[in-house]
C-alpha cells in the first residue's frame, strides 16, 4: 500500500499489517491487546509491552519479544504480565487497570521510563515506574504538578493521559536542562464528578485536550531519580488545529531527535465523543506528526494537515472500538523506523516510518 506522506512534515508512515492479537483462551486478553509501549533489551532483542485487556475492562502491562524477519516485524513470543493494577490508586469502584504505557530509553540515566495511565477511584491519572532490563519494573508512583501560580489552577485535579519523555534532557523554561515529560489534561471534572464542569488554567479559552508538557531538572534526576514524579513549569504545546484532530489531540510515541528539532507523532480525534470515560463508538482516531524546535519544546515549527495514517483496513475499522490508529511506540530496525499502534482498540499493528525528500 503506498505511503501517505504530508508535506509539511516531511515523513510518510506505510502500514505493513498485524504483529499482534488476542491469544485465543488468554484470559488477559479476551478484550483485547492494544497500544505497546516498546524497547531494547540488554540481550539485543526488541520488545512489546502492549496493554493486555482482561474482562471487564482490566488492564495490564504484559511483556512480548518481536519476531523479526528480513528485517521487518513479523509478530510476539509473549513472555508475561510485568505490571497489574496492584496498588489501591490503580483501581477503582468501576474497574482497575495500569492502562497505555509508553516507554523512553534514556541513556544518560542507563534507564526505561515508563508512562502509564493509573485508572483509580478520580479516574485516569498518570504514573511512573522505571526498569533495566524491561522485566523488573519500580513504581516511582502518581505524577504530581506542582502548583504554578500563572495557571490559577491545580493541574493534580484533573484526569490526565498520553504522558511520554523526551529520551534526552531539554532546555527548560528557565534555560536549565531538564527532562521533560508531554501530558494531555482533560478540564471537564464532570467525568469524575458529576455536574462540576469544565474548569480551564488561566489564559486558556479552548476546553478541547491538547499536547501540554512538563519539566524536572535533571541534576534533580540525576541525584534522585524519584524526582520525576515532581513536575513543574507547565505549558501548552498544542491544541486542536485541522478538522482530521477537531475533538482533541494527544502525544503519541517518545519525540524522536531529528535535523529540524524532534520529530513527534501523535493521534488526533474527530467525530463525536460521548461523555466520561467510556469506550468510545462515534469518533474516528488517526496519526499525524509534528515537529518541535530543539531549543524550545512548545515551540511547534510544523503540522501534518492530513493524517498520516488513519482507519482503513479490517482491523483498524472493526473492534473493541471502531475506527481507531493510535500510535504508542516507534524503534529502529536496521536502520529504519517502525511505528507500532493500537488498531481499533483490539490489535496491535505496524507501519514504517520514512522521511520524504522533496
Amino acid at each position: 500500500m503506498a505511503a501517505i506522506q504530508d508535506t509539511s512534515v516531511p515523513y510518510a508512515l506505510t502500514r505493513l499489517g498485524v504483529v499482534m492479537s488476542p491469544e485465543p483462551g488468554n484470559v488477559n486478553e479476551v478484550e483485547g491487546v492494544l497500544n505497546p509501549a516498546s524497547g531494547y533489551n540488554s540481550d539485543g532483542e526488541l520488545y512489546l509491552l502492549p496493554r493486555l485487556v482482561a474482562s471487564g475492562n482490566v488492564s495490564r502491562v504484559g511483556l512480548a519479544r518481536v519476531r523479526i524477519e528480513d528485517g521487518l516485524p513479523v509478530g510476539v513470543d509473549r513472555e508475561g504480565v510485568v505490571l497489574a493494577p496492584d496498588q489501591g490508586w490503580e483501581k477503582s469502584h468501576e474497574h482497575a487497570g495500569v492502562e497505555d504505557p509508553r516507554t523512553t530509553w534514556v541513556p544518560r540515566l542507563g534507564t526505561h521510563l515508563m508512562t502509564y495511565v493509573a485508572y483509580g477511584p478520580l479516574g485516569p491519572r498518570l504514573a511512573l515506574a522505571v526498569s533495566k532490563d524491561l522485566r523488573s519494573w519500580r513504581r516511582l508512583g502518581p505524577v504530581h504538578f506542582g502548583y504554578q501560580p500563572d495557571l490559577n489552577t491545580d493541574l493534580n485535579l484533573f484526569p490526565n493521559k498520553d504522558a511520554v519523555f523526551f529520551p534526552t534532557p531539554v532546555p527548560g523554561p528557565d534555560g536549565r536542562p531538564s527532562y521533560a515529560m508531554l501530558h494531555r489534561p482533560m478540564w471537564d471534572l464532570s467525568w469524575v464528578r458529576p455536574g462540576a464542569g469544565v474548569h480551564l488554567p488561566a489564559g486558556l479559552d479552548d476546553e478541547r485536550p491538547g499536547i501540554w508538557v512538563s519539566f524536572v531538572p535533571a541534576a534533580e534526576v540525576e541525584a534522585d531519580i524519584r524526582a520525576l514524579v515532581r513536575m513543574g513549569g507547565h505549558r501548552l504545546v498544542a491544541l486542536p488545529q485541522h478538522q482530521w484532530e477537531s475533538l482533541k489531540i494527544g502525544a503519541g510515541p517518545p519525540p524522536v531527535q531529528v535535523e529540524e528539532g524532534w520529530l513527534l507523532l501523535h493521534h488526533g480525534v474527530d467525530g463525536s465523543l460521548d461523555p466520561g470515560f467510556m469506550l468510545q463508538q462515534g469518533a474516528t482516531y488517526a496519526a499525524g506528526a509534528m515537529l518541535l524546535d530543539g531549543e524550545d519544546v512548545t515551540r511547534v515549527l510544523a503540522r501534518s494537515d492530513s493524517p498520516l495514517l488513519q482507519p482503513e483496513t479490517s482491523d483498524e475499522r472493526t473492534g473493541t472500538v471502531p475506527n481507531v490508529v493510535f500510535p504508542t511506540a516507534i524503534e529502529e530496525i536496521d536502520g529504519s523506523r517502525y511505528v507500532f499502534y493500537g488498531m481499533a482498540d483490539a490489535r496491535i499493528g505496524v507501519a514504517r516510518l520514512e522521511r520524504v525528500r522533496s
